[in-house]
């Protein structure tokens, strides 16, 4: 994630931007495109970008969506809430449809009559192994777009370490940690924390450690927000 610079103190430390989503959520994909743009409208607003300021740090977090998905599931995402979640086809057709023009309006291209459905936990074990390597925007970025737009499996382990390599990681090192569960107890500590938080539904932002802002809000109210903390960082 590109270093930003909101209105703090040089001598405070990076404001933190905690978001906790899954892979297999349309609106948090969403989530992290208006973020991005709300960073960038930080960036560009003369009041916050001042020389000295520190950068904002963004960090996912696990969540499961769908915890009980068997590991080897791998279905077309309209079979699997038609038959697991007893959801009519008609309204399942409709919900993808309204997402999908939102997802549109954030610039993303969804196709769910690709999309595959699978149980994230190993997708989100790599997520901790890419922040360890100082890529895990770029990674989230990258399941995303194979999970939405074009309908790749994100479920298994040959197939989460070829999507690491695309974007430069150590294929080998990837699978390794993910046969072995390196990272399972990361994943943990992030559920773990959720329900501490009282999540129930994603995305969800906490800025600073402090303030929750819930769902795929506007590019402009995450600016809002991320303003508004470091003001109050400012005047502390």
């Amino acid at each position: 994630m590109p270093r930003r610079r909101p209105h703090v103190a040089p001598d405070m430390s990076p404001l933190s931007i905690d978001v906790w989503s899954d892979i297999a959520c349309p609106w948090c994909y969403i989530g992290k495109r208006n973020l991005d743009a709300a960073l960038a409208l930080v960036d560009d607003d003369p009041r916050d970008a001042r020389p000295g300021s520190e950068a904002v740090t963004v960090d996912f977090h696990s969540y499961l969506l769908a915890p009980d998905t068997p590991a080897d599931t791998n279905a077309p995402e309209i079979d699997f809430l038609v038959q697991s979640k007893g959801m009519p086809a008609d309204q399942v057709r409709q919900m993808f449809a309204h997402v999908t023009g939102v997802a549109a309006d954030a610039g993303l291209h969804y196709d769910f009559d690709i999309a595959r459905h699978a149980n994230t936990r190993k997708a989100h074990e790599l997520l901790h192994y890419a922040k360890s390597v100082g890529r895990q925007s770029d990674m989230a970025e990258r399941l995303f777009a194979a999970h939405f737009t074009e309908g790749k499996y994100v479920g298994g382990v040959t197939e989460l370490a070829d999507l690491a390599a695309e974007i430069g990681l150590d294929r080998d090192a990837v699978e390794d940690a993910l046969r072995a569960g390196t990272y399972a107890d990361a994943v943990d500590a992030d559920l773990a924390q959720a329900a501490a938080y009282g999540i129930t539904g994603v995305p969800f932002f906490v800025i600073d450690g402090k303030y929750g802002v819930s769902g795929a809000q506007p590019p402009e109210v995450l600016a809002q927000a991320i303003r508004q903390v470091s003001a109050e960082r400012a005047q502390a």
